[in-house]
């Protein structure tokens, strides 16, 4: 395409077929998206497209111009033929940007790609890495993260209580109130949790209050029986990983252990963040497989019963009593499991 002012324009200028043959002058002329050269009797010497026209020196006089690809034949326009050379360098410029461009095409789909992968990287590696991890834990790495949680949680709540018998008792509810759980561990603690909490590896923590304070074994049997089902509902190793975040998942993979700060910060989250309640029509089938009653469960949560009253009105065992949770000697043993 050419600019319709530059049609029939024309320069006189130096051109040379080859290095090393002699410039000639020549009279350069702008036809139809062609450059013209012809010698002193008017006959064509060259004929260049000036869609595949180069110049060697761009801003600089002489201007040397070329086929492109074939820098040895060259025409020389001096500074008194800047016309010419400015027509010559608009009309590349304009017929370059009408061309395609390969080069801008892959740029843009390289973009592209690099964009869906970091966005992948962003929005599906972490929760894909943190399933793997989750997956692939052995029993064994959870029981130690969890004893490294219980550890931490130790530096606020003290050691756990471990008066014999009383743990003996302890025993014998947590395997009546959850029999297919051969691997619970129950511990009573001082202070620090609030209720009960499930740790990675199966070990369950609760306060002494909730054994303390109550004048039946029915509301510790109904913090144990909530808790494994909240815990049912999303692994505590996973609530861990998804508040760690995405190194210490690949650190978990790649070295089989979590940091410390990591282990520290989570049992900071876990002493004071509130642990969410599960829906009470979800709890009551778990009270009724468990044949515990949830209405002093309820009472445990709330004195007045008002946010708890669809526990209260929907106990299972609410007209008959359910078996026994412990004799009344081991009660009394699990009272005093923590000492004077």
């Amino acid at each position: 395409m050419v600019f319709s002012q530059y049609q029939k324009l024309t320069a006189t200028g130096l051109w040379r077929p080859t290095p090393e043959d002699q410039r000639q002058d020549v009279v350069a002329t702008i036809g139809e998206a062609t450059l013209i050269l012809t010698d002193k009797r008017g006959q064509t010497v060259a004929h260049w497209s000036i869609a595949a026209l180069a110049r060697a020196n761009p801003g600089e006089f002489p201007a040397i111009f070329h086929p492109d690809g074939d820098p040895g034949e060259t025409l020389e326009l001096t500074i008194s033929q800047s016309e010419m050379a400015t027509a010559l360098d608009r009309m590349r410029t304009h017929i370059a940007r009408r061309r395609p461009h390969p080069g801008r095409l892959r740029l843009v789909i390289l973009i592209a790609v690099l964009g869906a992968v970091i966005a992948g990287g962003v929005f599906w590696l972490p929760d894909a890495m943190r399933r793997h991890a989750i997956s692939v834990v052995p029993k064994a790495k959870r029981v130690e993260i969890g004893e490294a949680l219980q550890a931490e949680i130790a530096r606020v709540s003290g050691p756990a209580c471990d008066q014999p018998e009383g743990q003996a008792a302890l025993n014998k509810l947590a395997a009546r109130v959850a029999p297919d759980e051969p691997s619970l561990k129950v511990e009573v603690v001082r202070q620090g949790v609030t209720g009960a909490l499930l740790l990675p590896g199966r070990t369950m923590l609760l306060n002494r209050a909730v054994v303390e304070d109550f004048e039946e074994p029915d509301v510790a049997a109904g913090y144990i029986v909530a808790e494994l089902y909240r815990a049912a509902s999303g692994d505590p190793l996973a609530a861990l990983l998804n508040r760690a975040g995405l190194a210490s998942s690949f650190r978990l993979l790649t070295t089989g252990d979590l940091p410390q700060g990591t282990i520290r910060k989570y049992a900071e989250h876990l002493l004071t963040g509130d642990q969410p309640r599960p829906p009470s029509e979800q709890l009551i089938p778990r009270f009724e497989a468990a044949q515990v009653r949830s209405t002093p469960y309820a009472y445990a949560i709330d004195l007045t019963g008002e946010t708890v009253l669809d526990l209260i009105e929907a106990d299972p065992f609410a007209a008959n009593a359910p078996p026994p949770l412990l004799r009344d000697a081991d009660w009394i043993r699990l009272q005093n499991i923590c000492g004077a």
